[in-house]
This record gives C-alpha cells, structure tokens and sequence, in this order.
C-alpha cells in the first residue's frame, strides 16, 4: 500500500458511512465498514462484498463494529448506551463485537474496532475492571483470528487511554485516532493527544470540528473538513512526524443528507490531496 491512501468510512445497511458506491465515484481506494446488521452478517454476503470489492478495485482496512441501542444525542447518552462499557447490554454486545471480528475474518480483513464507551477516570472504580476483562475476552477472540482492536479515541483523555491499554496486557489492542472527537467530546488538544498516544495509532479518521462553550458538558460541533479547530495540516504533519503511513480515512456523518455528504467528502479527498502533495 502506497503512503497515505485516502479512505472513506462506509456503511452497508446500518451505520453513518457513505455507500460504496459513492467511495468509487470519488475514487477512493481504500474504506473503513461499518459491520453490517446481524442478519446480513453471512459467509453468502461476505463473499459476495469481496468479489464488488474486487472489481471496484478497493481495499477494506478495518471493520467497525457498533450496535443497536447506542446514541449519540449528548454526553450523558453516550455514557449510558455506548460501547461495551453500559452493563445491561454488556455480554450481548460481546458476543456480538466477537461475531464482528468472525465476520470481518470472513472479509479478509485483520482489523476490528469500535467506540468501548466511556472507561472511568478511576482506576480503582469497580467497573474500570469489568470492563478491561470484557475487552480481554474480546482482544482474546480478535488474538485467535489473527486480528488486532482498535479503540476509537473520544471519550478518553490520551492519559486514560494510554493507561487502559497498558493494563489490558494484550499485545493486539491498538488506537483508531480521531482528532474531532477529542474536540466534540471535550477531552483533550488533538495534536498533543496524539503526540502522546501515537505509538498505539494504527488507523485514523480524518474528520474536523468545534469546540463546545463547555467542553467535556456539551457537545462540540462537526464541520466539514479544514473548516473546524483540529488543523488538517498539522495533524497530517504529526502523523508524518510519528511515522504513520496508513489511510487517511475521512468520516462525514451526515446519512440523512447524501448529496452534501458526496460533495463534503470530495472537498475532504481534495483538501488530503493538496496537503499530501505538499508534506510529500
């Protein structure tokens, strides 16, 4: 894979992601799915995903789980319903980040991730262990089918999170890194985040926003890309910095409008394009 592929994030019947249809339009050549619903999840399907893939001339790079319940409407709601960190919905959605992982086996594909929720600050709270063994038996499941984890950043500060894959113990567990979240979420300067967490950055999304009035207590805003407080240059020039060369995957999560979603992620391609030409 030549440096820094441009990526899109994908979606075939569930999920915020564009179809892959428009990624071929725009000439992408490589994406990040979100999984498929459980019913579609079939060997049938999967080879049948690989084959388009195949003749659209396209390369998945990971597989993105999520699940049904999960809400983003603000940060109280995400701390109650995303992730694997929520307990009433925890072994459910376990076995099925596990059925995820056997699904994107069947696409090829070494990499799973997804948004573990919030991890508490505390170390010492109670469900700070439950969840680092529930992402064991997940790291676990991923180990055997020769797969690595990613976390996507947001929730957690680069410390926290740093902190929360070193005590897992596991050698596959990894960072998606998103700049925006750390802004959207109110949880840390992106750039210096990820100068912190960059040894773990194994994939990444390329999405912009704003700050919130009152960061960490309301949401932030996401904008097209280069026109939000990340700084698309800088935080290309980091990963350059870090050593990263992987795809430069732009997320636009605006399903419920497709054309401005099109035009928005051909400015991304574009804007990645000339920032790429100029750090080549």
């Amino acid at each position: 894979m030549a440096k820094w592929p441009i990526g899109v994030f994908t979606s075939i019947d569930a999920g915020l992601g564009v179809k892959l249809e428009v990624a071929h339009e725009l000439g992408i050549p490589t994406i990040q799915l979100h999984a498929p619903a459980k019913e579609t999840r079939t060997a049938e399907n999967a080879e049948a995903f690989l084959q388009k893939l195949g003749e659209l001339g396209i390369e998945l790079t990971c597989v993105f789980g999520g699940f049904e319940g999960e809400s983003y409407a603000d940060i109280p709601t995400v701390v109650n319903t995303v992730g694997l960190v929520p307990a009433d919905t925890r072994a459910a959605r376990t076995q099925e980040m596990k059925e995820i992982a056997d699904f994107a086996k069947l696409l090829r594909c070494d990499t799973v991730a997804l948004h573990l929720g919030f991890i508490p600050h505390d170390t010492n709270d109670p469900l700070y262990a439950e969840v680092l063994d529930v992402t064991r038996d997940v790291l676990d499941h991923c180990k055997a089918n020769g797969q690595n984890l990613h976390l996507e950043t947001g929730q957690e500060s680069a410390e926290g999170l740093l902190q929360f894959i070193q005590d897992t113990g596991r050698d596959n567990l990894f960072v998606n890194f998103d700049p925006a979240n750390m802004i959207l979420y109110g949880t840390g300067e992106p750039i210096d985040a990820l100068k912190k967490i960059g040894n773990y950055v194994r994939s990444i999304h390329c999405k912009d926003g704003t700050w919130a009035d009152k960061p960490g207590e309301e949401w932030g805003q996401e904008v097209p890309l280069g026109e939000g407080d990340v700084g698309m240059e800088n935080y290309i020039q980091t990963l350059n910095e870090l050593g990263y060369t992987g795809p430069l995957t732009i997320e636009r999560e605006i399903p419920q409008e497709p054309e401005r979603q099109k035009a928005e992620i051909h400015h991304a391609v574009s804007l990645l394009n000339e920032i790429k030409a100029k750090l080549a």
